[in-house]
């Protein structure tokens, strides 16, 4: 499909955009009926075509990462380790260090909002034996809700292969429950310095690519979930992609810093996935194209030939010329789109001439 990327035009606004420049006439007429020039005929003429019309916008993004939130200590300590920015994080492996001991990442959707411990039951004990399994801990542990021997037994070999004190049971701020793997967007804690509870030491996000960019408030209609878009990335080269949804503006409550700018923030996502964005410059701007409704092979003629008819019946019509003759024909009108407006009628067919107001 032929894509453009004009400014995004109303689709109610047909009248207004025919109505300027055009002749009022009766319904109905025959040859020379509209005619402004000698014989009856117009002053210009153009070529009914048939082609795809396309309703976007344009507007500049950036690439990201999706999800980006920030990850805060719940208990107090000194950073020994920190997080290394731009680094993508596993199951199992370190965040960063707090007293000399490893933060880990562990997959799912429940956060690790106590201590878990022998004669605990609920569903942070069942993701943690989960992960225990899936990390190579899991002989003898029977995954379910209950923080039993085995479950016990199977945290004290990992504690082990951790260096860290074989207690058996899982501290607060020891582990940082995710979805997934994670990207360290930025290491907010330094070495050495304090944290405590509700202190950010790091900021992280998804390791999906993302394209943001900033809509006005009046394109609302281009801002729903799967929307297509075409991104030119800073390369030169294209992909589509689709919005994900809406985020909160940088710089507004906690999120992701910046200048608090007015309008609609948007996330697309990419076809692809992450090659699609690999060896991209994140620090440069792409260029995002938001489709929000397309006609595939449409007859179309330029704006201005559409004739508003007067009378009981009103509607549009087209002067069709033929020769040193013409006829006004009338005509349903669609879409418009980038100066043309999509018509149809009985007789309207490809190649014919049609008359148009201004030359």
């Amino acid at each position: 499909m032929k894509r453009s990327t004009s400014a995004l035009v109303a689709l109610g606004a047909v009248t207004a955009a025919v109505a300027g420049g055009v002749l009022f006439l009766g319904a109905g007429g025959g040859a020379g009926a509209a005619g402004e020039g000698t014989d009856g005929l117009p002053p210009a003429t153009a070529t009914v075509v048939r082609t795809d019309l396309v309703l976007s916008k344009t507007v500049d993004g950036r690439i990201d990462f999706a999800r980006r939130r920030a990850v805060k200590s719940p208990v107090e300590g000194t950073v020994t380790v920190a997080a290394a920015e731009g680094r993508t994080v596993r199951r199992g492996e370190a965040l960063y260090e707090l007293n000399d001991k490893p933060v880990t990442l562990l997959y799912g959707p429940v956060p690790a909002f106590r201590e878990m411990k022998k004669g605990h039951r609920g569903s942070d004990v069942l993701q943690l034996e989960r992960n225990l399994r899936d990390l190579g801990y899991g002989a003898g542990l029977y995954v379910d809700t209950e923080y039993g021997e085995d479950t016990e037994a199977a945290v004290k070999r990992w504690q082990k292969h951790l260096n860290r004190e074989t207690t058996g049971r899982v501290g607060r701020g020891d582990v940082v429950f995710q979805p997934g793997e994670v990207k360290v967007v930025s290491a907010d804690a330094a070495l050495a310095d304090q944290v405590g509870p509700d202190a950010p030491v790091l900021t992280i996000a998804s390791t999906q690519p993302v394209v943001r960019a900033l809509l006005e408030q009046t394109d609302g209609a281009l801002t729903a979930r799967g929307t297509q878009v075409e991104v030119t990335l800073p390369s030169g080269k294209t992909v589509p992609g689709k919005v994900a949804g809406t985020v909160r503006p940088e710089g507004e409550d906690g999120a992701e810093g910046g200048g608090g700018q007015e309008g609609i923030t948007v996330e697309v996502v990419l076809d692809g996935g992450s090659r699609a964005a690999s060896g991209e410059d994140a620090e440069a701007t792409a260029s995002v194209t938001f489709v929000s409704e397309a006609r595939e092979g449409v007859l179309a003629v330029p704006v201005e030939a559409v004739v508003a008819l007067r009378g009981e019946n009103g509607g549009y019509g087209l002067q069709v010329v033929r020769g040193r003759t013409s006829e006004m024909i009338r005509v349903k009108t669609g879409m418009t789109a980038d100066g043309r407006i999509e018509v149809s009628g009985a007789g309207l067919r490809v190649g014919m001439k049609v008359g148009v107001a201004k030359p």
